[in-house]
């Protein structure tokens, strides 16, 4: 079950840095507008899917608590992208943009999150395999 969570932890990663992929293409598109992030934003609903999927698979692999909150969070800091994303919107001018810097920020803020959980999920997987080789 270890290695189960490991791997999903590893395919949350690919997504995130799939997700900065889409954003780039759609801020770097020639006349970029609301459809260019539509595959940013569909994925942006995934990696909420699959960040829950994380954490359950975490809680039910009885992996150390700090790993499952830290699975949990990155749930949570992908809803709060919608919330960002929103709030930014609404405000317009000046005011969104600066808002939408904590898009950016907040993304950067999973994607380490991630790949602690991916290192620390790894070394864990490992260790478990371990354990019944020893005397």
């Amino acid at each position: 079950m270890r290695k189960f969570f490991a791997g999903l932890a590893v395919l949350q990663v690919l997504a995130v840095v799939t997700q900065f992929i889409l954003a780039a293409s759609g801020a770097f598109d020639p006349a970029p507008n609301d459809e260019s992030f539509q595959p940013h934003r569909a994925l942006g609903g995934g990696i909420v899917l699959i960040a829950v999927l994380v954490t359950v698979v975490a809680a039910a692999a009885r992996m150390p608590g700090r790993l499952i909150g830290m699975s949990g969070l990155v749930a949570g800091l992908a809803v709060v992208q919608f919330v960002i994303k929103g709030i930014a919107t609404a405000l317009d001018g000046t005011a969104g943009g600066v808002v939408f810097g904590l898009h950016a920020i907040n993304g950067l803020a999973i994607l380490a999150l991630t790949g602690r959980i991916v290192r620390q999920a790894r070394q864990l997987s490992r260790t478990a395999v371990r354990a019944p080789q020893a005397p």
